[in-house]
Order: structure tokens, then C-alpha cells, then sequence
């Protein structure tokens, strides 16, 4: 377990990563939204609703379907909305990732491209002393 932190802790992020991170962090809201999702995508909450549901039905009301069916559209609808809120989330967090390799990408196609061409050139100047005895020329 102790590795597994300490590598982890070594390891670097994307910045998209970080971004989305500190982002998430800064803001009270998307605290919220987070520790809502992360119930409500658990076993926990499914266990709640089991027996929160059962002794309702059992105990409280006599007839507890017009009731139950109510509060359970309702809860849907929320928890829809959370499914939409982290799905807007990962796609925000998708494009900055994507924007981040793209510009990375394109540094790195720059640099091989004046790395081959400065390696095109010094290959023409030796093959210029070499094969055709010309006297090396001074070049940028």
C-alpha cells in the first residue's frame, strides 16, 4: 500500500488533469456535485434505497405507491441531472486534453522538422567534402 502511494505521489498529472483538478476543487458547487455522484454511484446508495424503501412500504404508508412513484420520478430527474453534470465535466476535461496533445504534438512536429532539416543540411556538407572534395563552406 505504501508504494503504491509513493508512486503515485511521484507520478506527474496531464495538465488537463491538474486543471480539471484545481478547478473542481476551487469551486463549493462541483464539490458537491462530485460527493452526490460518487454516493450515488456506489453499492451504499443502492442499499439505502433498498431498505429506505422497504420500510416505507412495509411500515409508513398503507398504500404507498402514488407517494413512492412520485419521490422516485423526482429523485430521477436529480440524479439525472448529476449523470449530465459529470458527463459535461468529462467532456470539458476530454477537450482541454485534447487541446494540451494537440499543441504538445505540434511542437514536437516543429522541432523534428528543424531537426531534420539541420541534419538534411549537414548531411549535403558532408557529402560535399567527402565524395565531391569541395572545401567546407561556412552556413548557417
Amino acid at each position: 500500500m505504501t508504494e503504491t502511494v509513493a508512486l503515485t505521489s511521484t507520478r506527474k498529472s496531464h495538465p488537463a488533469l491538474a486543471a480539471a483538478v484545481e478547478a473542481r476543487a476551487a469551486s463549493a458547487q462541483l464539490r458537491v456535485a462530485d460527493a452526490i455522484t460518487k454516493f450515488a454511484g456506489s453499492m451504499m446508495f443502492v442499499y439505502a434505497h433498498i431498505v429506505i424503501f422497504a420500510v416505507w412500504m412495509v411500515v409508513f404508508e398503507k398504500s404507498p405507491w402514488p407517494t413512492l412513484t412520485l419521490v422516485v420520478s423526482l429523485e430521477a430527474i436529480f440524479l439525472s441531472t448529476f449523470v449530465m453534470i459529470g458527463q459535461n465535466r468529462q467532456a470539458a476535461f476530454q477537450q482541454a486534453k485534447a487541446d494540451h496533445d494537440f499543441a504538445v504534438s505540434e511542437q514536437e512536429l516543429h522541432a523534428n522538422t528543424d531537426l531534420t532539416k539541420a541534419i538534411h543540411a549537414m548531411t549535403e556538407q558532408l557529402h560535399a567534402q567527402i565524395c565531391l572534395g569541395n572545401p567546407a563552406s561556412p552556413s548557417t
